[in-house]
């Protein structure tokens, strides 16, 4: 299976809260959740929901999984208009999660990861499929890119600076060259970036 990330972003890298003003979204003093709803138009909502359609698998970091079997998990077609393709891929095909905390958990379908992190995904890639895509879940995201286990990266930029909050990328951290695979703009402003990772990148010498 291909390994594909996808994250919403603001302009400076805040990924904390997209969705919503929960108490998880409020950790460590974050104030401003909920930035990334009505942001999109139609044509950015069908891209994530085919996106979503195309997994044959989900890899999740334990606080993603989390807040995702608490929404997702629960709700009903009626709860989430025009996000029923999200709902059903979450809700029916297999689910990963890499956590060492995480023990007997109650949504359907859900496996946790041993210990052996890079060893188990390198088995989940091996077996045959389409895609194992990784949702919001910013650190397992950066500790498969440092990993070198992610085939493709998807970029939702959001035209909002937070200014607080969680960013996907630390301010000191391994370097990572991409090629752009695909780049759109949606009517709203909203980017679609979607990269490969590309070794480490040429730097330019004196």
């Amino acid at each position: 299976m291909k390994l594909t990330t996808m994250t919403q972003v603001t302009i400076d890298g805040v990924m904390q809260g997209n969705g919503a003003a929960s108490d998880e979204d409020r950790r460590n003093g974050f104030e401003r959740g909920g930035w990334a709803l009505g942001k999109g138009d139609n044509e950015t909502h069908a891209f994530i929901n085919q996106t979503y359609q195309r997994a044959d698998a989900f890899l999740l970091g334990r606080r993603t999984y989390e807040l995702f079997a608490g929404s997702w998990g629960s709700w009903t077609v009626q709860d989430v208009p025009g996000w029923e393709p999200v709902m059903r891929a979450l809700n029916t095909r297999p689910k990963y999660v890499a956590s060492t905390t995480l023990a007997d958990p109650a949504w359907s379908g859900t496996t946790v990861l041993p210990d052996d992190l890079a060893t188990a995904i390198a088995d989940l890639k091996a077996k045959p499929g389409g895609e194992l895509q990784v949702h919001g879940s910013g650190t397992l995201t950066r500790w498969l890119l440092e990993n070198d286990l992610v085939d493709e990266m998807t970029l939702i930029v959001v035209p909002v600076i937070l200014g607080q909050g969680a960013r996907l990328f630390p301010e000191t951290g391994p370097d990572l060259a991409l090629d752009l695979v695909e780049s759109r703009v949606d009517s709203k402003g909203v980017t679609i970036q979607v990269y490969r990772p590309a070794g480490r990148p040429q730097y330019a010498t004196a």
